[in-house]
């Protein structure tokens, strides 16, 4: 075998040593997720918030409260939080919700999971933040948001889940408004620390 070759064999095996400890290790979700955190800056992903405002604005001025062709919550749904206290989504009825369905072994979960904790900080007095996640083992999820350094209200299912909130995607992210309608529903992952999503939900309450 010349040279070459040899060098490039070195270069796939230490590719492929690479790509497995990642796996083995479980690193490879958080690799995948900064790396998709580039896209993430572009914007692209992002809800267009903009024309929700706009829309919700124009039914308003034309037609009254009772009338809006809006969609009602079904707040019947149990959480689990990291204590293991069980709460409700009607607990947080009146306020307006972000309810962010996550996992760990998600990478797109972890790509957008800084520009959430960034909205949290910012927002928390304002919105009710309930980040569900999906990890088989709860365990995984805190130890996550510890290891992170976020301190977010992360949450385990506790009940089965009401039609309205069974997305087929993760992450998916839903917004209800202070009077129990849902404003927002985002499959995908996205920046929701940009300034015009901090708008649209002060534009909720």
């Amino acid at each position: 075998m010349d040279k070459k070759k040899k060098k490039t064999w070195i270069q796939y095996g230490i590719f492929a040593a690479v790509v497995i400890f990642l796996y083995t290790t479980g690193l490879h979700t958080e690799v995948i997720g900064y790396a998709q955190r580039g896209l993430l800056a572009t914007g692209f992903m992002n809800p267009d918030v903009t024309e929700i405002v706009q829309a919700r604005n124009e039914e308003s001025t034309n037609a009254s409260v009772e009338n809006l062709n809006q969609t009602k919550v079904d707040f019947n749904l149990k959480l689990a939080d990291r204590d293991d206290n069980i709460h409700s989504l009607e607990e947080f009825r009146g306020k307006v919700i972000f309810l962010n369905f996550w996992a760990t072994w998600c990478p797109p979960c972890v790509a957008e999971m800084p520009g959430i904790d960034k909205l949290h900080e910012q927002m928390d007095n304002d919105v009710a933040f309930v980040l569900l996640s999906f990890d088989e083992d709860f365990e995984k999820a805190k130890a996550f948001d510890k290891r992170k350094g976020y301190n977010l209200p992360i949450y385990a299912p506790a009940s089965n889940l009401p039609t309205m909130f069974q997305s087929s995607a993760l992450p998916t992210t839903y917004v209800i408004d202070a009077k129990g309608n849902l404003a927002l529903t985002h499959m995908g992952m996205a920046n929701y620390s940009d300034p015009e999503f901090k708008k649209f939900l002060i534009s909720l309450k």
